[in-house]
């Protein structure tokens, strides 16, 4: 039977060693390490990403019992004091840096989102973090409240977070949007928390489409009509100009309005846009699967640890959720791997249950049993 390193381990291969201690050099302040490193503090906090662990003390004793197996993770024993004085000090850009590193290889193996059309498509939006003030005072938000806000511009290729950015709760929406560098000639979904007239004219000078959801008092005039497939249900499509004094001003080029109407909910939309091309069920459809990025929000609140932290700094905050983005691509990239239809809940839970057996991790992922109860199950089936 073939050697098998524990699946935590052959994990922890797909980062590459020279390229993260070369981050590390980079991303390094303070004194000098005597015992422990920055690969020992991913070892630790990646292992509690993935078994599901919530506490210093926690992570400290499951590392502890597994001591072992450190050296050929080419980790060391930490301690609960060790750990936390790490996360607290220790830049947090470093896996920030290797959060692109790992998106790198993601979008070489990706496939392809599912519409007709070839153009990269994106949703863009932001979810607030609640964090307790007393406990974190640098987190201000509201007068008893406190929060961070993760903004993520989510490709529909994959379902990958290619745009991350973690700001101060109160920090708008749309003025991190404005800032994102989206390629030339690609959609964003976005809802009406980026309303921003100024910053749809931007996205089309810059060549970037955009659906987004019309305010129900903005003022406009219809200067074209074109008809519409009632049975699918839309309503209309027409081309518009805004009238009001501000917003004719801040956005003076002509948008596409499209009516919807839902057929399970009898609910109405109205769909902004400035894209002419796409058939109007299309950009309606597109503004659906927006949606996407509310389950990856939902997704990583409940299956990795970003809602509870091992520390009150804010290094030590978004050191946990870079390295909880970090896990996340690790699990994208099995999945695309693999090529298997499991969901990457369905990956996480093998991993959780196996994360120190040694065994073949893509035979594990196909549901393959052990070589050793193989052959037993062989051995008691009837000749």
């Amino acid at each position: 039977m073939a050697h098998c390193n524990t699946i935590f381990s052959q994990i922890l291969k797909l980062v590459p060693r020279h390229e993260f201690e070369t981050l590390a050099k980079r991303h390094h302040s303070g004194r000098s390490f005597r015992t422990a490193s920055r690969w020992s503090q991913f070892v630790a906090l990646a292992m509690a990403q993935l078994a599901g662990r919530n506490s210093l003390r926690d992570i400290v004793e499951n590392i502890s019992a597994q001591a072992h197996r450190l050296y050929h993770l080419g980790s060391t024993k930490l301690s609960r004091s060790n750990l936390s004085r790490i996360n607290d000090g220790k830049p947090y850009a470093l896996y920030e840096a290797l959060f692109g590193k790992l998106l790198s290889r993601c979008q070489g193996v990706v496939p392809g989102h599912t519409f007709r059309f070839k153009s990269p498509l994106y949703s863009l939006d932001a979810s607030t973090i609640d964090l307790c003030l007393s406990v974190f005072p640098w987190a201000d938000f509201r007068t008893t409240k406190g929060a961070i806000k993760l903004h993520v511009g989510l490709n529909h290729a994959g379902y990958l977070p290619e745009f991350v950015t973690v700001t101060e709760g109160k920090k708008p929406d749309v003025t991190v949007g404005r800032t994102l560098e989206f390629p030339k000639g690609s959609m964003v979904a976005i809802d009406r928390g980026y309303n921003d007239y100024g910053w749809y004219k931007q996205l089309t000078e810059k060549g970037i489409s955009f659906v987004t959801r019309l305010k129900t008092n903005a003022t406009y005039r219809p200067v074209s009509r074109r008809p519409v497939l009632k049975s699918k249900g839309l309503i209309c499509d027409q081309t518009i100009e805004f009238t009001g004094t501000q917003t004719a001003k801040k956005c003076p080029v002509q948008l596409r309005r499209i009516g919807y109407r839902d057929a399970e909910t009898g609910k109405r939309y109205v769909f902004l846009t400035n894209h002419f091309k796409l058939s109007a069920r299309t950009i309606a459809d597109i503004y659906q699967a927006r949606w996407q990025v509310e389950l990856f929000f939902k997704w990583i609140k409940q299956n990795l640890k970003i809602k509870s932290f091992v520390g009150t700094s804010k290094n030590a905050v978004m050191t946990q959720i870079w390295i909880a983005l970090c896990v996340y691509l690790l699990l994208a990239f099995l999945k695309f791997q693999s090529k298997l239809q499991k969901s990457t809940q369905q990956i996480l839970r093998l991993l959780h249950l196996n994360l120190f057996e040694k065994r073949d991790l893509m035979a594990l992922l196909r549901g393959e049993l052990p070589g050793d109860i193989q052959s037993n199950v062989n051995q008691m089936a009837l000749p």
